[in-house]
């Protein structure tokens, strides 16, 4: 690995012309030295810069922002986003994947009953329907609530739950 926050003085030995990719590298640790989220790596043999990004929206920002090759002049410079391996709670992971979409309600945890918490994910009272070829149905459909469907998709997890919310009788 190349050490990027190693700033030798130019000597009469080393002075040369930095090649263009290395100046780049350099620009891109400029921009992130300071930022605690952000880690630079470079491998100057496989000529891959790597920016190792502990929060996944700004891991996918840059993701999107950088490109993931660039030539220059037959020396390609390779760039790779990773993001941290942090394990979200499923609480944390379900807010995320349903935040916006109208049939999801919210997520809840409660601690303190067994030694692990139990997490709800509560979906509001919507039925959703489609074909299914189900003979038990006379249109072939199937109907369920979204929790169910839920359960269906999403694999099981210990502590994890899906249900619906409470029916607003004042609406």
């Amino acid at each position: 690995m190349f050490d990027l926050k190693k700033n030798d003085e130019p000597t009469q030995e080393n002075v040369k012309l930095s090649p263009p990719w290395l100046t780049y590298v350099h620009e891109v640790y400029a921009l992130f030295e300071e930022d605690p989220e952000v880690a630079v790596a470079y491998d100057e043999t496989k000529k891959v810069l790597t920016l190792l990004v502990e929060s996944g929206i700004k891991a996918d920002a840059l993701g999107q922002l950088l490109p993931p090759e660039i030539d220059f002049g037959g020396v390609k410079l390779q760039i790779e986003v990773v993001p941290a391996n942090d394990e979200h709670s499923a609480a944390s992971l379900f807010r995320h994947a349903f935040s916006g979409n109208p049939i999801f309600s919210r997520v809840e945890t409660v601690d303190g009953i067994f030694a692990s918490p139990l997490t709800y994910v509560v979906f509001e009272p919507a039925i959703a329907q489609f074909y299914d070829d189900n003979l038990g149905d006379v249109n072939g459909m199937k109907t369920a609530l979204v929790d169910e469907i839920a359960r269906d998709v999403f694999t099981p997890q210990v502590g994890l739950f899906f249900c619906t919310d409470l029916v607003d009788d004042e609406e």
